[in-house]
């Protein structure tokens, strides 16, 4: 079966890379993830990673902890860079070619982020690793998605979760909980559903991009959601 999308947004939370760890990277995640993401890549499929912190430093929880609000933000948008210096070292061992582009300079390790630069490596059938944020405090990792999605021109922004899709109240709290094969960005928003930043998804239904949201722990959806197959939950213009 033929993907669907070519070029994709791939929006994975730092969390999911610490497997059952309270934090950190657990390296046999890394490379089960790793796997997924090569076998999409082989099918065809121009793939760019925005992969968040949260493993290792949420800027906005440490700030409620009485930390400056921009240095804690700048904490966590470095801790972002190492997850993609791990997540590119686990796709080079699957024989996947790499960059990792960060917002915040820094040479030795990565490249700075040039957008013409960024598709030029797309074309050229290596994966893209988005790092550093958009290097400004206040703006999550689903607002970076939504940018460097948007800039690369993805057909998708596909947040990878740890639940099944959009739900109108938290299933791990409530168990009637009832979950939304399709939503529109306005009731996402305006039942303020939390899936993703306010600003993320108003980025996203501004410029008509698409999002998916669907879960990361059961193996094969990144493909199956490349492929088009209804896994998850479409959050796009009404109905």
């Amino acid at each position: 079966m033929p993907v669907r999308y070519r070029r994709i947004l791939l929006k994975l939370s730092g969390e999911v890379l610490a497997g059952g760890a309270p934090f950190g990277i657990d390296p046999e995640r890394m490379r089960a993830l790793a796997e997924e993401i090569a076998e999409v890549h082989r099918a065809g499929v121009q793939l760019g990673l925005v992969i968040g912190g949260g493993n290792f430093f949420r800027g906005a929880a440490a700030a409620a902890r009485h930390m400056d609000r921009v240095q804690a933000d700048t904490i966590g948008m470095l801790a972002t860079i190492i997850n993609c210096l791990a997540m590119q070292d686990a796709l080079e061992k699957q024989g996947v070619p790499t960059r990792v582009m960060t917002a915040i300079h820094m040479n030795q390790v990565a490249e700075p982020y040039i957008r013409r630069r960024a598709l030029r490596h797309l074309e050229k059938g290596r994966i893209v690793l988005f790092g550093g944020g958009t290097s400004n405090p206040f703006f999550s990792t689903d607002s970076a998605g939504s940018l460097r999605a948007l800039e690369i021109g993805a057909e998708v922004l596909a947040k990878a979760t740890s639940v099944d899709g959009v739900y109108d109240k938290d299933p791990r709290k409530h168990p009637d909980a009832v979950r939304y094969e399709r939503i529109s960005y306005d009731e996402v928003l305006a039942r303020n559903l939390g899936v993703m930043d306010a600003s993320a998804v108003a980025m996203c239904r501004d410029n008509g991009l698409p999002i998916i949201v669907f879960n990361l722990n059961e193996r094969g959806n990144i493909m199956r959601m490349s492929m088009g197959e209804p896994v998850g939950t479409l959050i796009g213009n009404a109905l």
